[in-house]
This record gives structure tokens, C-alpha cells and sequence, in this order.
């Protein structure tokens, strides 16, 4: 079957994926050769447990009463899960491993769904045009016309797109950027040769081969210790989004990543038995995502001036010739555990659960397939109380009026948390980062309109305050 790529994007209510919501989604359907197919986009409800961002409501513009027309989230999560999951489909976004996919994995999970398989089943997989973007700007220069922000290069999609001529339409509407994201596509790909080499970094078998190829800087006990030259945008435009790396072999919990050392620090000699995480700094990779690994070629290299390139061989010397000390740096990297958060909120701890079981993943779809008052006479089914309770709040979004008095009262806990100005009663995620609160958002607010802002972002502020007063602060007097 040919495969099909889907170019998407999404606007949200803000930046935490456990706790905030997808309020647009916008995709084009293209074939093999970026011809158009389908094109897609809704508006979804606000969800009664979201408190939206200021900051992201007067950047994408977004009118409350525009979400009043939208699909309740838990429809509108159901078409986009469908649309991903399409057989041979190949997800697009910008920065879309970096944003739009965490927020897709955290909607599915919340909404009852497989958060994963739009990565790897039915032949599913995923591309991020951004880390692409970056390695045309490094060694495809001449493929676009690069914005600049005081006198550096600036590779958001919305400058691209303004200075290439991709899009027209206001930046941030999803859509606009979904046709600046397919054009951008379309000018990459006609550097064909350039488009394969770094397209297949998002193929997880030749990513891995590739890293198998890496050479080979030196061994220890650990591992064989191969080196790279690792690009990654948060090493930023002043260091070319690249730095030289030696693996340091497997994470010993965490089995799909492996774990690398920046090699061009300045202070890692300074490395004692109780500095390592203050003189060491590490990047995690798993294959088929960024960061990507270049070989160290002269032809990569080149990018990186003579003084890091020397103190990275300085660096890794030193290391070679004192193995202890290198062996207590694996230790610590390589069995470092996030901190636990005991008390995260349930709709948060994907990342920390074991994957759904066949029997659970079974209960899902007899919940989705069932009508509404079939839904709720299934919570009591479900083996999983997390299961139970998550069910509970996808029926309290979505069909308050169905739940019984004792679900409701669950239901209705669960949101005062969220509504107080307690904030130890604000639910936190498993980063231990708390849920914005009603309070918080107005305060956000008053901030934001000390600050230069234009008329139809001074109104949004204005709609929102009005909003969060009515709905939240009133109710409480």
C-alpha cells in the first residue's frame, strides 16, 4: 500500500501536555509526492478542567466563542487518533516531536486510547521537519532564505514561511502553518538526495544501523564508547545547533535510550565522585527521534570552531586515561531515575506506567464502542481503577449529566482541586509542575496588560478575565 504523509498541527491552550488541551487541529493528507488529498480542521470545546494559558491565548488568537462551535474533545480526539492511524501514514509537523506529539500522546491516554501506535503500528511513523530545516540550514544552505533576528538565524516556521513566500495567513492558525509546513516540505524534498539522508533518521532500523557505524573513540568497561557529532536545537544558532558526543553505553533502566556525553565542556575536568551533575552534561537518544547523530567527518565537523573541537579531544583524553572516574560518570548517567511524584495526577503518569494489557486495552474498545449509558454502566467493569477513574472524568468532560450522583461527586472533587487557591490542593504532573489555577490565570493577566499589546489581543485578555470570573471566582462567593 503507497504510504500517505499527514501533515498536521496544533494550537493549545498552553505548554503543559498533561494539563492542557489541543483547542485546533488542522492536517493535510498528501501522497508520496506531496500532492493533496484530504485536508481536515475542527475546533474542539474547552474542556471544563482546563484553565487556558494568557500567554497562549493572545499568541494563537483563538476566540472563546469560536471553541462554542467546536467537537467536544473527546470526539475530536477520536478523528485525529483515526487520521494518525490510517495504514502507511506518515505524521508531519514542525517541532512536532518536540510539542504536537507529547500533547497527542497525553490526549489519547486521557481520552482511553493507545497513545503509541500512530509511531509504529500498521506501518505508522512519525517526521519532524525541524530538526530537518536545522540540518538544511547547516549543510544545505542554499535550499532557502534564512530569516534572521539580530543578526542570527531565526528558524521559526512563521519567519521561514514570510521570507520563502510558503503561506499566507495570520502565524499560528493552524492550518496556515499546516500549508507552510507541506510547502517547506515540498522545497526540501527537491533536494532529493539530502531529503532521503536525513528523512531516514526518523527510520528507528537505519537510525540504530547508523549509530552501529559510529566509530569507535576508545572502550571501557561499560561499553564500546563511540563518538559523534550530535545536532540538536537546544544547543543553539551560536554553538550551529551541534556538539561533539561519546556514548556512554545503555540506560540500565530506561532500555530505549542511550545516553551522551557532551564532550566540548569546559568545566568537565574538573569532575569529582561528588560533581557530576554539575560538571557533566548528557543527551538522551532514541533511535528514530532527534537528536541526531552525525559521524564525526570532516565534512560535519567543519561547523565547529578549532577551540571546541580541541577541548572536546582535551576532554576525551582525559577521560580515556582516568577510567575510575569515567566508570562513576556512566554509573551516575546511566542509572539515573527521574524523581518519583507520588502524588501526580492520574491523567499525568503515562511515562511512569507499564503499558496497558491486552485485557484493558480490550475494556477500551468495548467503552468507545458503546453508547453513552452503555459507557457508564462499564466503569464498574474496567480491571484497572485508573482505568475507572479516568473513565469517570471522559464522561464529567464530555456527558456530565450522564454520571450518577456518587460519579458526579467524584467528578466534581477532582475540579475543585483544580479551582482553589490552595495551591496544595492544585493537582500536579509527574514533573511535579501544578496545574494552573483560575487565580493564577488572572493574576497572568494583570501582568500581561502592563505590557505592549494590540487591540484584538487586549480583547481576548478581556474575554478570558470575564470567563474566568464568571466561571471560577463568583461561584465561590
Amino acid at each position: 500500500m503507497p504510504k500517505t504523509y499527514l501533515f498536521y498541527d496544533t494550537e493549545t491552550t498552553g505548554l503543559n501536555p498533561c494539563f492542557d488541551q489541543i483547542l485546533q487541529f488542522a492536517a493535510i493528507r498528501t501522497d508520496e509526492n506531496f500532492n493533496e488529498l484530504e485536508r481536515y480542521t475542527f475546533f474542539i470545546h474547552l474542556n471544563p478542567d482546563v484553565i487556558p494559558s494568557p500567554y497562549a491565548m493572545i499568541t494563537h488568537r483563538i476566540r472563546l466563542d469560536q471553541l462554542k462551535t467546536g467537537q467536544s474533545e473527546y470526539e475530536a480526539i477520536q478523528t485525529i487518533h483515526q487520521l494518525l492511524n490510517t495504514p502507511d501514514t506518515i505524521s508531519v509537523g514542525y517541532n512536532s516531536l518536540g510539542f504536537d506529539d507529547e500533547f497527542l500522546r497525553f490526549s489519547f491516554y486521557r481520552n482511553l486510547l493507545p497513545p503509541y501506535t500512530h509511531q509504529w503500528v500498521n506501518s505508522c511513523s512519525r517526521l519532524d521537519l525541524f530538526p530537518i530545516t536545522m540540518l538544511y540550514f547547516l549543510y544545505k544552505n542554499d535550499a532557502l532564505i534564512w530569516p534572521e533576528t539580530n543578526g542570527k538565524v531565526n528558524l521559526k516556521l512563521e519567519n521561514l514561511s514570510t521570507l520563502n513566500q510558503l503561506a499566507k495567513g495570520q502565524a499560528h492558525d493552524a492550518m496556515v502553518d499546516v500549508e507552510a509546513a507541506l510547502a517547506l516540505a515540498k522545497k526540501l524534498k527537491s533536494h532529493e538526495k539530502m531529503w532521503t539522508y536525513v528523512t531516514d533518521y526518523f527510520n528507528k532500523t537505519i537510525d540504530g544501523k547508523r549509530f552501529q557505524q559510529l566509530p569507535l573513540a576508545f572502550e571501557s568497561i561499560y561499553a564500546p564508547h563511540r563518538e559523534a557529532l550530535l545536532a540538536d536545537s537546544s544547543l543553539g544558532v551560536d554553538k550551529n545547533y551541534q556538539a561533539p558526543v561519546l556514548c556512554l553505553g545503555r540506560h540500565l533502566h530506561y532500555k530505549n535510550q542511550w545516553i551522551f556525553l557532551k564532550l566540548d565542556e569546559e568545566n568537565l575536568q574538573k569532575t569529582t565522585s561528588d560533581t557530576i551533575s554539575e560538571h557533566t552534561r548528557v543527551f538522551r537518544k532514541r533511535f528514530g527521534e532527534q537528536p541526531i547523530l552525525l559521524p564525526p567527518l570532516p565534512r560535519f565537523l567543519e561547523k565547529i570552531n578549532s577551540e571546541r573541537l580541541e577541548l572536546a579531544s582535551q576532554n576525551k583524553n582525559w577521560l580515556k586515561e582516568h577510567p575510575n572516574l569515567l566508570q562513576l560518570i556512566c554509573d551516575y548517567h546511566l542509572n539515573y531515575k527521574y524523581p518519583p511524584v507520588p502524588n501526580a495526577d492520574l491523567d499525568t503518569i503515562l511515562y511512569v506506567n507499564s503499558f496497558s494489557t491486552p485485557a484493558e486495552d480490550d475494556q477500551c474498545r468495548q467503552f468507545h464502542q458503546a453508547d453513552i449509558q452503555t459507557k457508564c454502566a462499564l466503569l464498574s467493569k474496567f480491571s484497572n481503577e485508573r482505568l475507572t477513574m479516568q473513565a469517570i472524568r471522559l464522561i464529567g468532560r464530555n456527558f456530565s449529566n450522564e454520571l450518577s450522583n456518587p460519579e458526579k461527586n467524584i467528578f466534581k472533587n477532582y475540579l475543585e482541586n483544580i479551582f482553589s487557591d490552595e495551591e496544595e490542593k492544585n493537582p500536579v504532573d509527574f514533573k511535579n509542575k501544578k496545574h494552573l489555577s483560575p487565580k493564577k490565570a488572572l493574576e497572568q493577566i494583570a501582568s500581561l496588560k502592563q505590557t505592549p499589546l494590540d487591540n484584538a489581543q487586549l480583547e481576548i485578555l478581556q474575554e478570558l478575565e470575564e470567563y474566568l470570573t464568571l466561571s471560577f471566582i463568583e461561584d465561590k462567593i
